[in-house]
């Protein structure tokens, strides 16, 4: 039982300082959708998702209203589709516009699982489903898209990190009329796990249960403003302490929210994802939470130290409030979706590189990085395959999103509005990865893989 007392704080904290339960995402299983003919699979897949999520927006809404915390997100995650696209065959891009379509019907804001997990190498689904991901992004509007090329288990599988270099350069040029958004939809995963209620990457695990409904909370504002009210001598361990009371509270809140809306729903209750999530709203930013530990600027020397301090402190509160965390849980760096980010960018004190160092400490990964236009897919592919690796090797869920800003140049913004936000170009190292990549093959897993 959640005690009402214990939350009123931070209903404060909503009211002045952004917190906002960031998502509610619906993960409805669809293997019992498959269906050797794909009209007959699209159509009970349609049926499927507009009975089990018919109520969720309004139960969102409800529960929105009843306690004056706003829900920004509804969402909904499905079984990976190139699991039904290998059972059907045909044409996969009809799974694409059939989600788009039970999406729209249904009133959510994002649908997620349009995805594959390649990690040891590929199904008929899989390689049909991959090289439909620019064409099935650039004709839906609500679809997103993910792909898992490697793992801490099976190591990376370099053809498909290839591959994606490639698909990730064609979705951007098929939006570039609409800032590249395409790009913006998919994300490449290493050690993706099976219950993420954040997009782009959500899809639903074949181990989750049939339908659950999981809780991602977000407030990087609430740590800025509890940090900011220490005193400035207060030391390291302070920090640590006040972030993790913090990370309580707001877990608290999703942990309500959450068990509320699978009551109402009629569905077992999942996970809460803790990250903190920023938006390109001042004052939202994690950027901004790590300058408030006594960095100039976030991407200066000590940021990793300040984001390793902030993700360890986030778990430890979050783990304290909620008995079904999970997810990715910790913080989330996407450059352009965070204000701090983005000006730390434009002024240049934040770079790939170190971006790259952050993200070994960090929940994810390269999220939402706007890259040269001209920047050529085996470059693409040698960035996924370094974050990979630091997944790989550190057991650890990362990703890379990245959108090359095809047709614009030095100086330009992407801007997609909404929670995506807007960011600079950013400068990547110009020698050729090419004839690594070229190799494909696969990178053994680590020695750490043999835990049995």
């Amino acid at each position: 039982m959640i005690n009402m007392g214990d939350i009123m704080e931070t209903i404060t904290m909503i009211q002045n300082e952004n917190l906002d339960i960031r998502t509610i995402t619906m993960g409805i299983s669809l293997l019992d959708c498959g269906d050797s003919d794909i009209n007959k699979s699209c159509n009970k897949i349609y049926d499927k998702i507009c009975k089990r999520a018919d109520k969720l927006v309004a139960t969102g809404e409800a529960i929105s209203k009843k306690y004056g915390i706003p829900i920004v997100n509804k969402r909904i995650s499905v079984t990976p589709i190139s699991i039904l696209a290998g059972i059907s065959g045909g044409d996969v891009i009809k799974y694409a516009k059939l989600l788009d379509k039970a999406a729209h019907t249904v009133g959510i804001d994002f649908i997620g699982g349009y995805s594959s997990l390649v990690e040891k190498g590929f199904a008929p689904g899989d390689e049909a489903l991959i090289a439909s991901i620019p064409q099935a992004l650039a004709e839906t509007n609500l679809v997103c898209s993910s792909v898992n090329i490697g793992s801490t288990k099976a190591g990376i599988n370099m053809d498909a990190v290839k591959v994606m270099g490639k698909q990730i350069l064609e979705s951007a040029q098929l939006t570039k009329d609409k800032q590249c958004v395409g790009a913006a939809k998919l994300v490449v995963f290493c050690n993706a796990v099976p219950d993420n209620p954040f997009m782009a990457g959500a899809f639903h695990g074949v181990g989750e249960a049939d339908t659950v409904l999981s809780v991602g909370v977000s407030g990087p504002g609430v740590v800025r403003s509890a940090l900011d009210k220490l005193d400035k001598s207060a030391s390291l361990t302070q920090v640590a302490e006040t972030v993790k009371k913090t990370a309580f509270k707001i877990t608290r809140v999703g942990q309500l929210v959450g068990s509320e809306a699978a009551q109402k729903l009629k569905v077992p209750f999942g996970i809460v994802d803790l990250s903190l999530a920023p938006t390109p709203a001042i004052g939202d930013s994690v950027a901004n939470v790590l300058e408030a530990m006594g960095l100039e600027q976030c991407g200066t020397h000590g940021t990793t130290a300040a984001l390793a301090l902030l993700n360890d402190a986030v778990k430890k509160g979050g783990v304290m409030a909620s008995s079904s965390v999970g997810g990715l849980s910790g913080a989330f760096i996407p450059v352009s979706e965070d204000e701090g980010m983005i000006q730390a960018a434009r002024s240049g004190a934040l770079t790939l590189e170190k971006l790259e160092a952050m993200t070994a400490v960090c929940s994810v990964g390269l999220d939402m990085i706007v890259l040269p236009g001209d920047t050529d897919a085996s470059t693409i592919s040698a960035i996924i395959a370094d974050e990979a690796a630091i997944g790989m090797v550190n057991s650890k869920t990362t990703a890379v999103r990245v959108i090359p800003a095809i047709g614009c140049k030095d100086g330009d913004e992407l801007d997609f509005g909404g929670l995506l936000g807007s960011g600079p170009i950013m400068s990547i190292n110009s020698k050729s990865s090419a004839a690594f990549i070229n190799r494909g093959g696969r990178i053994p897993a680590p020695l750490q893989s043999l835990k049995n």
